[in-house]
């Protein structure tokens, strides 16, 4: 599986103030995901999978207040909480859109992003997940494995999109470990080098049966 993010710059602040106590509260609002159409990154994800991986993302992660996404652009697929920024409190469709709301929490990145949206930042959002690829018609399309690590992380300087979605590790396959309940780079090319045919074929058969079990648990 490939590791996927994916740059939109349009997203609007909200600041919010409690009258009793003059707390300011901040949230970023807008298209989060978007399907059915080939994005920047010549990348397509057909609605289908996209609406289910939302649904899917909705009961698991925004219902139950775990949906986090960080600040800056992690370079694997796992929510590392100390760089937590914000939580994603909805996901809703909009046609092949899907308009999401965060609301910026108090903690250190957190504050980070308050900071910038007082001083008048522009933001972006980018959403990161796991992913196999298959080409058609010009473009990667994302396979119905398609799951999200988080619907968004917020970076910053979104008019420089390169220096952010090409950094994905493309070419860095990813495999789920049970054991962990995380996923895990591979170095796969330089160590199947080393094997002989024998020994390739039953690496074979256990990646085979590692990801039937992976699929299993979806």
């Amino acid at each position: 599986m490939k590791l996927v993010t994916e740059l939109i710059e349009n997203v609007q602040v909200e600041i919010t103030e409690d009258k009793e106590t003059g707390k300011k509260s901040h949230f970023l609002e807008g298209v989060f995901l978007q399907a059915d159409i080939t994005n920047r990154n010549g990348r397509m994800y057909p609605m289908e999978t996209m609406r289910k991986e939302v649904n899917r993302y909705n009961e698991q992660y925004i219902q139950k207040n775990r949906a986090y996404g960080e600040l800056g652009h992690p370079n694997g697929p796992t929510i590392n909480l100390e760089r937590v920024s914000h939580m994603i409190k909805s996901l809703s469709e909009d046609g092949t859109n899907i308009i999401g709301r965060a609301k910026i929490l108090d903690t250190p990145y957190g504050n980070i992003v308050k900071n910038l949206i007082d001083e008048g930042a522009q933001l972006g959002v980018s959403s990161r997940g796991m992913g196999t690829l298959r080409e058609r018609g010009g473009c990667q399309v994302v396979q119905d494995d398609f799951q999200l690590s988080t619907a968004a992380d917020i970076v910053a300087d979104p008019s420089a999109p390169q220096a952010f979605v090409n950094g994905v590790m493309e070419d860095v396959d990813w495999v789920y470990d049970a054991a962990s309940g995380s996923y895990r780079a591979m170095e796969v090319v330089e160590n199947i080098k080393k094997l002989g045919d024998k020994d390739y074929k039953r690496l074979q058969e256990q990646t085979l049966q590692v990801f039937d079990k992976f699929l299993k648990t979806l």
